[in-house]
């Protein structure tokens, strides 16, 4: 395997920022060269990378993917192969989706079908959470199983009744199972049965444009759930992760469990960052490009969740990528929002829109690589292979342009979807070069890796538990 040498950049990681060079050999970082020592003990290697002016960083790590899900009668747009090339554009290399247990069916069948889908075809290394849609005994156990084969993380939702929707007593049950085998338990955190009731109630009352979306699935009702959640998970003695969280009043929720000392944890995604109920009340359907739920919210949650990031109550930015295209996908819910397929495209700009978070002074450059690489890589046991650069770690690099200004937009992004969440917004900072495992994945802006270089990644524990 060629060897590299990446010169000349401030290498910045959760932990540091250090002017130095890093080698790397045989896909993993043997070496940083800090050059302020006066003397030059940069060694030569195979390739020269110049990273002059530029940042040297981990490869991202995006914890909550959903390539070919299928959702409301269709599939998201991306596949396995188009989701992880764009999000090595996006300088991602490395995600974690979720395989669906179906009704009926065992967790076994349902990993093995979302292996199918992904073996071989990814750009960029991959693992799998596993949702449970039926908790019974036998599935119980069968997660002590998937613990010990390096899948170590299980979802389960208060939401969508008749679909994947789990009551109190089963949440409780694969909570308790959780705290034996040391499973993290993710929860998407609405309360499902009465947001169906106003989703009725207001398609009764001829409310049916986008914007309704949002409107019924309320952020009391979020926070409700997270609430539920969270002392399910004390009743439990298991740990918490509450996915997508989009309101304030779930933010509080989850700074009251931490500050009491529990094993809670929150993530956000950059949609409810950057975006707001103004989108879903876009004219002439245009707001269905912006259906997903948690819904966005009211521009003036955003303070909420930047002040989350800031305190660590959210611990994690992912994508919640899950893409459906406009045309022949989002329209089938015209007359009826509640038929629009839930999800946006973003794994290809979640670290560029971090970076902007950086420029605008939400958070500091290390911040930002504390909730891009390192914390969902230790929160989902993939440290220190991933999420860091460190003698010994995966060489996981990006290179990255933090001056270059660039245009989002569906006419230039790479993710399989005819639209951008993100249009026409002008941000500051651009991948350049990313390196999956040492090996060129994106080279001066020209994509120059390929299908079946992302490898399958059996996953540790929880890293941050108490």
């Amino acid at each position: 395997m060629t060897s590299t040498l990446i010169r000349g950049g401030l290498v910045v990681t959760a932990a540091e920022e250090t002017h130095a060079d890093v080698l790397v050999d045989h896909g993993r970082v043997v070496a940083l060269f800090a050059r302020d020592t006066g003397t030059d003990l940069t060694p030569s290697a195979d390739r020269v990378i110049d990273a002059t002016g530029k940042y040297v960083i981990p490869g991202g790590v995006d914890a909550h993917t959903h390539m070919e899900m299928p959702f409301g009668g269709t599939y998201a747009s991306d596949t396995f192969e188009t989701g992880t090339r764009a999000a090595a554009w996006g300088g991602t290399t490395t995600i974690v989706d979720f395989a669906i247990q179906g009704v009926g069916k065992s967790l076994r069948e349902g990993l093995d079908a979302w292996h199918a889908k992904a073996d071989g075809r990814c750009a960029v290394d991959y693992g799998f959470h596993m949702i449970l849609a039926d908790v019974n005994d036998r599935t119980l156990k069968e997660m002590d199983t998937l613990v010990e084969e390096g899948v170590t993380s299980f979802k389960l939702f208060m939401a969508y009744p008749g679909v994947f929707y789990s009551d109190d007593g089963k949440i409780l049950r694969a909570m308790q199972r959780a705290a034996v085998n040391g499973g993290l338990i993710m929860m998407h955190a609405e309360n499902g049965i009465a947001i169906d009731v106003l989703v009725e109630q207001a398609l009764a009352a001829g409310k049916t444009d986008p914007r309704y979306h949002g409107e019924v699935r309320k952020a009391l009702l979020e926070a409700e759930a997270t609430h539920r959640a969270i002392q399910l998970s004390r009743v439990a003695g298991s740990p918490l992760y509450v996915v997508h969280v989009s309101a304030t009043e779930a933010v509080e929720e989850l700074a009251r469990a931490r500050d009491l000392g529990l094993n809670v944890f929150g993530e956000t995604c950059p949609q409810y960052l950057f975006l707001s109920t103004d989108n879903l009340a876009e004219p002439d359907f245009e707001g269905a490009k912006y259906v997903c739920s948690t819904p966005l919210r009211p521009v003036e949650h955003q303070a909420a969740l930047w002040r989350g990031l800031r305190t660590n109550d959210l611990s994690v930015v992912s994508t919640d990528h899950c893409p459906f295209c406009f045309t022949g996908q989002k329209d089938l819910g015209r007359g009826d929002f509640s038929r629009i397929p839930n999800g946006l495209p973003g794994v290809e700009n979640r670290m560029d829109l971090l970076h902007q978070a950086v420029v605008d002074g939400h958070i500091t450059r290390r911040r930002w690589i504390e909730l891009a690489c390192a914390t969902p890589a230790r929160m989902f046991g993939l440290h220190p292979r991933k999420g860091t650069i460190a003698p010994g770690a995966d060489a996981d690099i990006v290179v990255y342009d933090p001056r270059t200004e660039q245009v989002i937009s569906a006419e230039t992004h790479h993710m399989n979807v005819d639209y951008s969440a993100y249009e026409g917004r002008r941000i500051t900072g651009r991948v350049e070069t990313v390196l999956s495992r040492g090996e060129l994945v994106i080279e001066g802006r020209e994509f120059v890796g390929r299908a079946g270089h992302g490898q399958y990644q059996p996953r540790g524990t929880c890293q941050y538990l108490l």
